[in-house]
């Protein structure tokens, strides 16, 4: 029997992977829109849409009054009570030049489509995390992965909120996979675009710079600190004064949200010490921050992975505002745990990220669910969920930081 020949499956591979993927990409898109249309959930995306069709279409502020009315409208069908969501625009002005999904006039086809773009981010920032760490795992449990990265409870949260977050995972991840390739131009352009949420990209960018410091990499520093400069002028040309009224929405974001650290967190399980342990939260975890970023500097690319992946980790207990939807730029860290246990333990450590996955998707899952409340007839996370994921990549970083940092096989290049 005469088999397939070899050059003309090489011819027709790529032809069959591009139809199953637009068949997927198809499924995926009209399943999203048969969600919009039936859900009313997607906040994260309703608030920045609104805020896109008020800027462009009629020229309003995304900050002003005018346009929170909007928002409060779409969302409450009336004002906001001083007690519920004020859902003001806190992102940068520059974002709305980013994100092309919030031009298109009907809500229901606009979010239909971002969830659909956000689907799609999360697989390309799950194929970026293999990358960096060149884990390779076995096609059955790479399948599983992939399926993973689309279904975990964080991913899904993003997806459902039309959280933005997923872009800034994605920046973030992919300047690491420049910084490299030795890009260095391209990592400063990706790191000055993830500060659409300045927040979650703060220490990260720290980090990155001052280790393209001690490698005297300047050309990072200046693309990202240049780029920066450029995207937020660029926005004065439309709106001079945007920085003062989108620092002020940031000012009173805390105001009217759950808590926002893990911080506020211990003060309201523990009122009586909750204070005093959310310092001493905040002032361990900043001393050993700053110990691992001295222990990095000048050190090679191995050690810087494992020491960003530290921070990004970190950067979501120091006390700097968050939220556990944010968590998914937490997933190149979980990568590089279960791509170095693979490394240290060869076959037998499959089974255990295999363990590990199951038990992180029942796990998050089970926990949200299970401490899942109703605040004036919107259901709303408790802040519980902002320990598993962390407490797990804590312990699991620290497992395998000699490994990661001294003796890996893992053949990161130096």
């Amino acid at each position: 029997m005469n088999r397939f020949p070899a050059s003309r499956w090489q011819v027709v591979f790529p032809w069959l992977l591009t139809v199953v993927a637009l068949t997927v990409v198809g499924a995926l898109g009209w399943a999203n829109y048969r969600f919009a249309a039936a859900s009313s959930s997607g906040n994260d995306f309703m608030v920045f849409w609104e805020g896109a069709q008020a800027f462009w279409f009629d020229g309003l502020s995304p900050y002003s009054d005018a346009t929170t009315a909007r928002i409060q409208g779409h969302a409450y069908g009336r004002p906001a009570r001083p007690d519920e969501n004020q859902l003001h625009i806190v992102y940068p002005l520059y974002a709305f030049f980013l994100i092309p999904f919030a031009l298109v006039k009907d809500y229901v086809l606009a979010q239909a489509l971002w969830m659909t773009f956000l689907e799609c981010a999360l697989l390309f920032l799950a194929w970026l995390s293999l990358r960096i760490t060149r884990w390779k795992p076995a096609p059955w449990l790479l399948a599983l992965f992939f399926l993973f990265a689309l279904t975990w409870y964080h991913a899904v949260r993003v997806v459902v909120n039309g959280n933005i977050v997923a872009l800034v995972a994605l920046f973030l991840t992919g300047a690491v996979l420049a910084l490299r390739a030795g890009q260095d131009e391209l990592a400063g352009i990706l790191l000055a675009v993830a500060t659409i949420k300045p927040h979650l990209a703060l220490l990260p960018i720290l980090f990155v710079l001052l280790w393209a410091a001690s490698h005297r990499r300047w050309r990072v520093l200046v693309w990202t600190v240049g780029f920066t400069t450029f995207l937020v002028a660029f926005g004065m040309l439309f709106i001079p004064d945007w920085p003062l009224q989108n620092l002020r929405e940031v000012l009173r974001y805390t105001s009217y949200n759950p808590p926002t650290t893990i911080q506020d967190a211990l003060r309201e399980w523990l009122p009586g010490v909750g204070r005093q342990l959310g310092w001493i939260l905040s002032g361990g975890l900043t001393l050993l921050l700053l110990a691992e970023w001295v222990l990095a500097w000048g050190k090679p690319f191995r050690r810087f992975v494992w020491t960003y992946s530290l921070t990004l980790v970190i950067s979501q207990w120091i006390g700097i505002t968050t939220d556990p939807g944010n968590f998914i730029i937490l997933f190149l860290p979980l990568t590089l745990v279960f791509a170095e246990f693979e490394s240290r333990y060869g076959r037998a450590a499959r089974w255990w990220s295999l363990l590990s996955m199951l038990a992180l998707w029942v796990g998050l899952w089970w926990i949200f669910l299970a401490t899942l409340t109703t605040v004036k007839g919107q259901p709303q996370q408790s802040t519980v969920m902002f320990l598993p994921l962390p407490l797990y990549l804590f312990w699991g970083l620290y497992w395998v930081r000699w490994w990661a940092v001294r003796t890996s096989r893992l053949p990161l290049p130096e």
